[in-house]
């Protein structure tokens, strides 16, 4: 098996064929043939009747020909009624088995049926042991194991034949234990030795129920009872092992075979394929052309869904092209294949093309197109689909497979209507009773919204498996109500089940949206306890459990500590550090990820465009955007999004617009982004105009478009036209305001001085306000000078987040604006009691790749002292142009000299001295700080701006300042 083989196209031409001694022959349960003769061989204890090309009887010639065109009924009334009955009994004996095979390979259990009541009538056929191997046989190929056993339990000898066909009727039917238990029964109670057709039915039933050991057993069997070399057992051997994930063992046995037919390398090939080894399987296809064999319908139908598992669309072409060379695209099962790998591969027009093309079609033919369009999130087109094929084919039924197929696609409120409708059908039909569809509609439910419904499915299923209870778990932890989904978990273990893997990540996820870093350390220590750190879906979601409670060093930890870090690890990390703004970390891990030659993608790159906004890194966000560039990522909307993000958040507009004018396709977030840009950078008429534009385009604004425009208008003062547009929101697009959109109108009134409106639209919003609308209001009112309205204020957000330290520097710098300095000193004392301590003001300059850092006052830097001078030098230039320092920005109670030196040494001045002693004349001075900016600097970097002759970007955590030739781009107001 290791040596090399040409291409699969290379085959394409020829087609050596040897297929007479090679010829298909099925592992566990060989099809028979519906024809049938005077005279019967066994087939290596299969039992198939062989045809035999001497003179039939009359009666036999008609009773084939009617049951190979499906007119059983016919044949059945001929079978009773024709009067050469009386001189040809074995003819007669003979049709009944024609008939009966027939009802088994056309599932009609009523004809069959009454075939048997004939057979139990005639004393000449009764105890017939050919007959009623045929009567089990079709019961179980009719989906009912129970009439087989009954056959079985009825008979007055058995023999080893009748045996066989009770345990491959199990196997057929999935009773694998049941399948097992009668092997046993047949070597324990009787004196028969399992045969050739036994051991391939066992095989399958080891497999079915994935016990490798016993199959084990069994195969040691076979060997002492010299069967094993046997190419239908040695292929059931391939196969079992391969089922188990036991592909040394399988490849081994395949390897050793004296004998080896198609069916073996078939066997194989859907042992690597069960196994996710894509290239192994097409490996073994170039082996099996270069052997001599030709591929069969069975190799495509496995091969075919490897393709669809890996996405790997153009291999799927390969394969259908072979297909078309060997003239099997003809047949269903492989249309069939080929659709659901075309669907599954993205290339779902070429699916609807061979399903139309398609005139024979099947359930699962129907079924491999609705779960094609169910995928792609279709609603429309699934349940078209499934409205047509009640329609359109009266002989294809809807199945639970089918109910399936469908329920992906309902992922949305909107589709609550169409799942109860399907929830109905499948009631009236008796689907819900499969544990599968009644799991798959718990789940439904919490998708669009409705707990409630999903929660009546699940009390409604009779025995609930862990997989049922994963299923409204995972649903609620998902979908709106992690703290039932605790309670829920906590009823499952009253109820004596323990969790599997997909309970644990559930659990981990609730714990994550409510932050509970306790019960999640509980799980992680269960976790550990059970061995199932090894698993990566449960590491990973204890990482994101770490960095959802703000404990990003255990996710580290985490981290370090997993020995093979896939692409979703790096992932997980860089959007963590990104999420609780620790962008250096974020650039360190991302360069790790490099060095390990990890090649990054889209999730990562939008991670790290992320950190490069919020460290202000513009030079680093354009050496991104020219790695992407090369990646080839750029043409990802998200990805586009986030570097138009990074232009903007950078201070850049004019760039950001750049690149949004390059895009081939602007969806609504790339104006979203746009607009947010040009309201933050102090442009708000022209993010008013872009909204404007985007009407005029018949592009449909969401609520986050309202939040940019709501943001622009109150950056800019623009209240009467932010009113508007909170209105029209509601009345002309139909958008109800959330908490932001309020929370964007108090900030834009508050602003503007109309505290009293902006108190009045708080007591009308039906949600209650948070901290964020109550520290806007706190703000403005210390800004207007609204000391009374302040403190009432004041009292209302210390009550909200009593243990946040920036509320009480708020607070306190409301008294302090109003010379309350007595209350100041008690609010700072409250601060002192906690614990708290204010963040001290900082900010920071990037500079050739390299981010430098200034606190406030900071005067242990390297080059403290040439800064000191650098500004020194300034603020001379700048006294003469008109500056004077504001001494009421400094909330301290000190001598006016001891606060004009305090006003020096703010973070943003020494990070702008910094920016002009080490950088070019003419370049643009980009700074970033933690704080708003206080009115004193804000003042000089106009006047330094006109001094130097250069442009100054300042941004706060409120908005940018651009200042140019003594300039703000805020005008004044921020």
């Amino acid at each position: 098996m290791a040596k090399l083989a040409p291409p699969l196209s290379c085959y394409y031409q020829t087609s050596p064929t040897h297929r007479t001694n090679h010829s298909r022959h099925s592992i566990l349960t060989p099809k028979a043939s519906v024809s049938f003769s005077t005279q019967q061989t066994h087939n290596r204890g299969s039992h198939t009747l062989k045809t035999k090309t001497t003179h039939k009887p009359a009666l036999l010639q008609e009773i084939n020909k009617l049951c190979e065109s499906g007119n059983l009924t016919e044949a059945l009334n001929l079978l009773r009624n024709d009067p050469r009955n009386v001189d040809s009994g074995s003819a007669r004996r003979e049709a009944v088995e024609v008939l009966l095979q027939a009802c088994g390979y056309r599932q009609d259990m009523e004809t069959g049926r009454r075939v048997h009541e004939l057979v139990s009538a005639s004393t000449q056929f009764r105890n017939d042991f050919v007959l009623n191997t045929r009567l089990v046989t079709m019961y179980s190929m009719c989906g009912s194991p129970l009439d087989s056993r009954m056959v079985f339990d009825g008979l007055q000898g058995k023999n080893l034949f009748v045996w066989n066909a009770l345990i491959s009727a199990y196997s057929r039917n999935q009773l694998y234990h049941d399948s097992i238990n009668m092997f046993i029964e047949l070597i324990l109670e009787t004196d028969f030795k399992p045969d050739f057709f036994t051991f391939p039915c066992v095989f399958k039933a080891c497999a079915g129920i994935l016990d490798v050991r016993l199959g084990q057993v069994f195969h040691g069997m076979a060997v002492k009872m010299g069967l094993v070399l046997d190419v239908f057992v040695g292929n059931a051997l391939v196969g079992m092992y391969g089922k188990c994930g036991c592909l040394q063992n399988a490849v081994q046995l395949f390897e050793k075979m004296p004998e080896r037919n198609l069916v073996s390398w078939n066997s194989m090939i859907r042992g690597f394929s069960e196994n996710g080894l894509s290239q192994e399987c097409y490996d073994l296809v170039r082996e099996i052309l270069g052997e001599g064999f030709l591929p069969d319908d069975a190799t495509i139908v496995t091969l075919l869904p490897v393709c669809a598992g890996e996405g790997d669309g153009d291999m799927g072409m390969v394969i259908h092209a072979l297909a078309v060379k060997l003239g099997l695209n003809e047949k269903l099962m492989v249309k069939n294949a080929l659709m659901d790998m075309y669907s599954k591969c993205g290339y779902l027009s070429e699916a609807i093309v061979m399903f139309g093309k398609n005139n024979k079609k099947n359930v699962v033919s129907w079924n491999s197109m609705i779960g094609g369009f169910s995928r792609e999130g279709d609603v429309y087109g699934t349940f078209n689909l499934l409205r047509r094929m009640q329609v359109e084919d009266e002989n294809v039924r809807v199945n639970e497979v089918t109910i399936l197929n469908v329920l992906p696609a309902c992922l949305e409120e909107q589709e609550l209507v169409s799942l109860k409708e399907i929830h109905g059908y499948s009631f009236r039909h008796g689907f819900h009773d499969d544990e599968l569809v009644a799991n798959a509609f718990v789940a439904a439910y919490t998708k669009c919204g409705s707990l409630s419904s999903a929660q009546h499915v699940f009390h409604g299923i009779e025995n609930k498996t862990v997989s049922s209870w994963n299923a409204l778990i995972g649903g609620l932890a998902q979908n709106g109500d992690p703290q039932m989904a605790l309670d829920f978990y906590f009823e499952m273990k009253d109820a004596g089940l323990d969790p599997d893997w997909y309970s644990i990540g559930s659990l981990i996820l609730a714990c994550a949206h409510l932050k509970f870093k306790r019960y999640g350390k509980q799980i992680h220590g269960f976790v550990l306890r059970n061995g199932l750190d090894c698993d990566s879906f449960i590491s990973i979601s204890l990482m994101s459990l770490y960095i959802h409670c703000n404990k990003i060093l255990s996710a580290s930890i985490l981290f370090s500590r997993m020995e093979d870090k896939s692409l979703i690890c790096w992932n997980t990390m860089l959007a963590g550090y990104t999420q609780l703004e620790l962008p250096d970390d974020a650039l360190h891990i991302f360069r790790q990820m490099l060095s390990n030659r990890v090649q990054p993608y889209e999730i990562a790159i939008m991670s790290v465009f992320e950190a490069c906004s919020q460290l202000s890194a513009l030079r680093l966000g354009k050496e991104l955007h020219c790695f992407a560039l090369k990646a080839k990522l750029v043409e990802d909307m998200f990805v586009g999004c986030s570097i138009l993000d990074m232009y903007a958040k950078n201070g850049s507009i004019e760039q950001a617009q750049m690149f949004f004018d390059s895009l081939t396709e602007k969806d609504v977030a790339a104006w979203n982004v746009l607009i947010a840009g040009y309201g933050t950078n102090g442009h708000g008429n022209k993010a008013l105009e872009l909204f404007e534009e985007m009407y005029r385009l018949w592009l449909k604004p969401d609520g986050f478009t309202f939040i940019g425009v709501l943001m622009a208008c109150s950056h800019a003062g623009l209240v009467k036209e932010g009113l508007m547009y909170f209105k029209e929101m509601q009345d002309l697009y139909g958008i109800e305001p959330k908490l932001e959109h309020y929370a964007c109108v108090v900030d834009m009134l508050a602003r503007a001085g109309q505290l009293e409106e902006a108190l009045r639209l708080i007591s009308e919003m039906p949600e209650e306000p948070d901290a964020r609308i109550w520290s806007s209001l706190l703000s403005s009112c210390r800004s207007h000078g609204d000391l009374n309205m302040g403190t009432k204020i004041a009292e209302r957000l210390l009550e909200l987040e009593p243990e946040k330290a920036e509320n009480y520097v708020l607070v306190s710098n409301l008294y302090a604006g109003s010379g309350k300095w007595d209350d100041v000193r008690r609010v700072r004392q409250r601060m002192k009691e906690l614990g708290l301590q204010k963040d001290a003001g900082r900010s920071w300059i990037e500079l050739e790749g390299k981010v430098h850092s200034f606190i406030a006052g900071d005067n242990l830097l390297l080059e403290s002292r040439e800064i000191r001078e650098t500004w020194k030098s300034l603020e001379e230039k700048i006294t003469d142009l008109g500056y004077r320092p504001n001494t009421s920005c400094v909330l301290h109670e000190l001598e006016e000299e001891e606060k004009i030196e305090r006003l020096r040494g703010h973070s943003e001045k020494l990070a702008i001295s910094f920016g002009l002693l080490k950088t070019s004349k003419g370049s643009t001075i980009r700074v970033c700080k933690n704080l708003r900016i206080c009115l004193d600097c804000h003042n000089a970097a106009k006047f330094i701006s006109k001094a130097v002759e250069r442009e100054i970007v300042v941004r706060d955590n409120k908005r940018f300042h651009h200042f140019k030739d003594g300039l703000c781009s805020c005008s004044d107001y921020w």
